[in-house]
C-alpha cells in the first residue's frame, strides 16, 4: 500500500512514531482488507485546521479526531495501461485531538492515532456509523483491526509484549 503523510500546516511537526504508528495501521487495514494496491493520503494536523474542515465539508463547527475523504464512492473512468492502483482517498487526523482523547480516555497516544487511523480506513473502504446495524459493525470491524496490530483498549500492550508510550 502506498501512504503519503504530511502535516499540516507544513510547519507543525510531530514524533516519527506518529507517522510510523499511521503507516503500521494503515498498511494493516490494506493488508486484512485486500487493498494492498491501494493508496491513501494522510495528513497529521492540529484542532484548528481540522476545525475549519469540518465545518466547512460538513457543516460542523468545531474540531473533530479524523476526517475522511473516499475517492471510490462514485464510479471512476476506466484507464488502460498503467500500474493497477486503487486510489482509497485522504485522510485528516487531529494529532492534537488524539493527544486530548488520549488523556481524557486514559490510554495512550500510540493507541489513539492507531485507532483512529484504522477508523478512517474503514470509512475509506465503505464502513460507516449512520444506522446501528453498520455502526455495531464497524465497531467490531476496528476492534479486529486494533487486535491484529496488537493493541487494545485494555491491554496498552503492543505485539511484542512491549509496554506502549
Amino acid at each position: 500500500m502506498d501512504i503519503f503523510i504530511s502535516n499540516y500546516p507544513e510547519e507543525l511537526r510531530f514524533p516519527q512514531e506518529i507517522e510510523d504508528n499511521v503507516r503500521r495501521a494503515a498498511e494493516m487495514v490494506g493488508r486484512l482488507y485486500n487493498v494492498e494496491n491501494g493508496e491513501v493520503s494522510v495528513t497529521l494536523t492540529d484542532n484548528a485546521y481540522i476545525h475549519r474542515l469540518n465545518k466547512e465539508y460538513r457543516g460542523i463547527d468545531r474540531p473533530t479526531d479524523v476526517l475522511s475523504f473516499a475517492l471510490n464512492e462514485s464510479e471512476e473512468p476506466e484507464t488502460e495501461g498503467g500500474p493497477d492502483i486503487n486510489v482509497l482517498g485522504d485522510l485528516i487526523i487531529s494529532v492534537e485531538r488524539a493527544e486530548e482523547q488520549a488523556k481524557e480516555y486514559g490510554h495512550s497516544v500510540r493507541r489513539e492515532v492507531a485507532f483512529l487511523t484504522v477508523h478512517g480506513m474503514l470509512h475509506l473502504l465503505g464502513y460507516d456509523h449512520m444506522q446501528e446495524e453498520e455502526r455495531e459493525e464497524m465497531e467490531a470491524e476496528q476492534r479486529f483491526v486494533m487486535e491484529k496490530l496488537g493493541i487494545s483498549r485494555e491491554d496498552e500492550e503492543d505485539s511484542n509484549g512491549n509496554e506502549s508510550q
